[in-house]
């Protein structure tokens, strides 16, 4: 089957969101409310194994804030908290807060160029995705995405590979033809169980993460001036990942 759609992961994938754009969101948004919730990077980590922001926060209180007495309208609450920190994660993205990791951009030029269908399938909001895309990758450049599946947008989320059996029904694609881009151990649970052959980027809190099943782990993409390093899997003897590396990859 020949390859003929990328399928990406957001969040630690595309650009580093979590430590730097997510987190720092998420604390802005406690402090405005009066809460003396606080996650540092260590913390952070740890909370990255429950996938949603909503979710993230109830887990949070759950098992690290036995203290915290929580009110009648404790959800309501949480969807508010969550309101608010899109809206701080919008603006620091706005403010070219987020870059994207290295290799993406050039890698989705190349992609476009020839021929290749792109899409998105993630937990994080809409308007997160769309304010980085943006912001960070250029004016208009969500447009260069045929489906954005992201969100509530399916009940279950990530590990569940319900994103991805949204995004290839939208498209009208088969996971035989697709290649999925994830950074974590629940994205590849998601992508791997939707059939789809998946590449790794590492970052620092997925490093000690289980990939167990997918095609390769690497550091980055690479750029031509700065070679990715394979961590596991395929060695297909090329510093960086452009479209033949995606092909040949693919049919391997």
């Amino acid at each position: 089957m020949t390859l003929n759609a990328l399928l990406f992961d957001v969040d630690g994938t595309l650009a580093d969101t979590e430590r730097d754009g997510h987190r720092p969101a998420f604390n802005q948004a406690f402090a405005d409310a009066g809460l003396d919730w606080h996650w540092d990077a260590a913390l952070y980590g740890k909370l990255l194994a429950v996938t949603g922001g909503k979710e993230r926060m109830k887990h949070y209180i759950d098992q690290y804030r036995p203290d915290y007495v929580k009110t009648a309208d404790f959800d309501e609450m949480v969807v508010n908290l969550h309101k608010a920190k899109t809206r701080h994660y919008s603006a620091l993205a706005a403010n070219g807060g987020i870059p994207m990791r290295p290799g993406v951009k050039r890698l989705l030029t190349e992609a476009r160029a020839a021929g290749l269908r792109l899409a998105i399938a993630t937990t994080t909001t809409p308007e997160n995705v769309t304010v980085l895309l943006e912001h960070s990758l250029g004016p208009g450049t969500q447009d260069w995405f045929e489906v954005i599946a992201a969100g509530d947008i399916v009940p279950a989320k990530k590990p569940a590979p319900d994103i991805y059996f949204y995004a290839m029904e939208k498209m009208g694609v088969s996971a035989a033809e697709c290649l999925a881009f994830e950074d974590s151990e629940n994205g590849i649970r998601a992508s791997l169980g939707a059939g789809l052959k998946t590449l790794v980027t590492v970052n620092d809190y997925t490093l000690d993460h289980d990939f167990s099943g997918t095609a390769v782990v690497l550091s980055d993409l690479g750029e031509p001036d700065a070679p990715c390093r394979r961590l596991a899997g395929a060695d297909l003897g090329r510093p960086f990942v452009d479209v033949a590396y995606l092909r040949a990859l693919h049919a391997a």
